[in-house]
């Protein structure tokens, strides 16, 4: 049985609350949820983290190398700012999949780049918590492959 862990970086804690027109009206609990239901559907085992500090999302990454099989990761505002966060995913050897509910394309400029982008196997943006859980289905079929 696949590992899977997901991490979310900041003020995604706030869905449901902030921003609904990017965001939609669900809270973190309902993520958690589908995420939890999706994670049974395939087979896996999953933890979810969610942390405002940059440091600590560095952390966890950096714990997750030799105990998860893949990583989802929307590293939120630190997407565009993070060379940190980039640099520990460049060390975990695993598949690792982008995400962002919201299409960061059609928003602000600065969101328009993402230093994440550049270390992962594929980026999902746009879908709101739908792009949970194809980023999950297609993370499990990355791992397959690499078995």
């Amino acid at each position: 049985m696949s590992k899977i862990l997901i991490i979310n970086g900041p003020n995604l804690n706030l869905i449901g609350e902030r921003e609904q027109s990017q965001y939609g009206t669900k809270d973190y609990k309902y993520l958690e949820d589908i995420c939890k239901k999706k994670s049974i559907e395939l087979n896996l085992t999953l933890e979810m983290k969610q942390s405002n500090v940059e440091g600590e999302i560095v952390d966890i990454i950096q714990s997750a190398r030799k105990k998860y099989d893949g990583i989802i990761i929307n590293a939120g505002g630190y997407s565009h700012t993070s060379v940190a966060i980039m640099d520990a995913l460049k060390v975990y050897n695993n598949p690792i999949i982008e995400v962002h509910m919201s299409n960061i394309y059609a928003r602000e400029e600065f969101r328009n780049y993402s230093y994440i982008s550049s270390v992962v196997d594929g980026s999902i943006c746009g879908l709101g918590y739908l792009s949970y859980e194809i980023a999950l289905d297609a993370l499990i079929k990355l791992i397959n492959l690499e078995k």
